[in-house]
């Protein structure tokens, strides 16, 4: 494995490199944005060894040595889902429920319940799409949620879920945000973004909201002055040019309202979905990607690794590869990512677990709140 070099400005004097890519280097260590064109040459051109240096530049400008995570737990109130997705091997459609599972406001509460005592900041909610899991179902979880526990940060629902809950509701998505946030709704999770090029994107997931609502969502919450997070499923039939696309979007909205949080580039996975014949994209392939999303998003703040999906060896190297953010604990209370193959099979980390995979790749754990406000700062532990 190559790692990156500490002396970045080396780049610039290396024979190994290219002249346009030293060009893109000297843009970065200025300070300057790079252009579409300039990132999809970093897909095509660019080495590991180069990009990692370059994103390493970036991510230590940005966030120094600090890694982030939170003590978070997932609820998934249901896999039943009334769209069928290539890529997915998690959902059920309703003709085929009885394999899946559709929880009641009861069953979820006694989950949240479960956590009573516990230093948990964020429940974090997300899952397939059935029609009786509507806008009274999802107000009154909230409000419950928050009747029991306050404090407890609600990150919940993509944009997939809202288009269909508000439609069904005869909402516009600006009436139904405003319901949900004061039903208790406090940041969105960045799911259902998928790829935002339309031939790729109904290919894989045709049904689902478009593109363009994914992001007018987004931004509508932004507005409202509430954060979210932004996510990209690479590694399948897309190519270079729709990752750089879908960057571009996230970054020109992320211009327009400073609403994102992180950004979390999400591997396909092959096992049990429409698309098993595809194959999965090498380990190489994916810090690749965690470095070109460092570079090329240079309105985000923060660029996240989910450790339950790549593994945590691979999130452990993602760290010098320009990711900042590990996510959470998360219990083992996602069956998202193992039901497609991820190396861990049961996602749990103890918040001890977790700081001590961070230091050992010589970095420094922080534990944050969803909104990145510091829980802990682990650098004196």
């Amino acid at each position: 494995m190559i790692l990156p070099n500490h002396n970045p400005q080396s780049l610039l004097n290396s024979s190994l490199y290219s002249d346009d890519l030293k060009a893109i280097a000297k843009r970065v260590f200025n300070g300057e944005r790079i252009t579409f064109d300039e990132g999809v040459l970093l897909y095509k051109k660019a080495e590991l060894g180069f990009l990692g240096t370059l994103a390493n530049y970036v991510r230590e400008k940005k966030n120094g040595n600090y890694v982030y995570f939170n003590h978070n737990f997932h609820v998934e109130p249901t896999n039943v889902c009334v769209y069928s997705c290539a890529f997915c091997s998690y959902s059920r459609l309703i003709k085929h429920r009885d394999q899946g599972w559709e929880l009641s406001i009861e069953q979820i509460m006694d989950i949240i319940k479960k956590y009573d005592g516990q230093a948990v900041t964020e429940v974090h909610i997300t899952g397939g799409v059935v029609p009786k899991q509507d806008l009274a179902f999802y107000t009154e979880l909230f409000r419950q949620i928050k009747k029991h526990r306050p404090d407890l940060h609600i990150k919940a629902l993509t944009p997939v879920e809202f288009h269909y809950i508000f439609k069904k509701a005869k909402l516009t998505y600006e009436e139904g945000l405003k319901i949900m946030t004061e039903a208790g709704l406090d940041s969105l999770p960045g799911g259902g973004a998928e790829i935002f090029d339309k031939d790729i994107r109904d290919k894989i997931a045709g049904g689902k909201c478009t593109s363009e609502e994914w992001l007018s969502i987004h931004e509508i919450w932004h507005k409202m002055g509430k954060h979210s997070n932004a996510t990209m499923l690479y590694g399948h039939i897309e190519t270079f040019e729709h990752r750089i696309d879908h960057m571009e979007r996230l970054r020109q909205l992320q211009d327009r309202t400073k609403g994102f949080n992180a950004f979390i580039p999400l591997k396909f996975r092959n096992k049990e979905n429409e698309m098993a014949n595809v194959p999965e994209v090498s380990v190489i392939e994916d810090l690749r990607n965690y470095a070109v999303a460092r570079i090329y998003l240079d309105n985000f703040q923060h660029i996240k690794a989910y450790w339950a999906m790549i593994g945590r060896n691979t999130a452990q190297l993602s760290l010098n590869f320009g990711t900042d953010d590990l996510d959470g604990t998360i219990d083992d209370t996602t069956k998202i990512y193992s039901m497609a193959g991820s190396e861990e099979q049961s996602p749990k980390l103890s918040t001890e677990e977790l700081v001590n995979l961070i230091k050992t790749v010589g970095r420094t754990p922080v534990e944050r709140d969803t909104l990145y406000n510091v829980v802990k700062d682990f650098t004196a532990a």
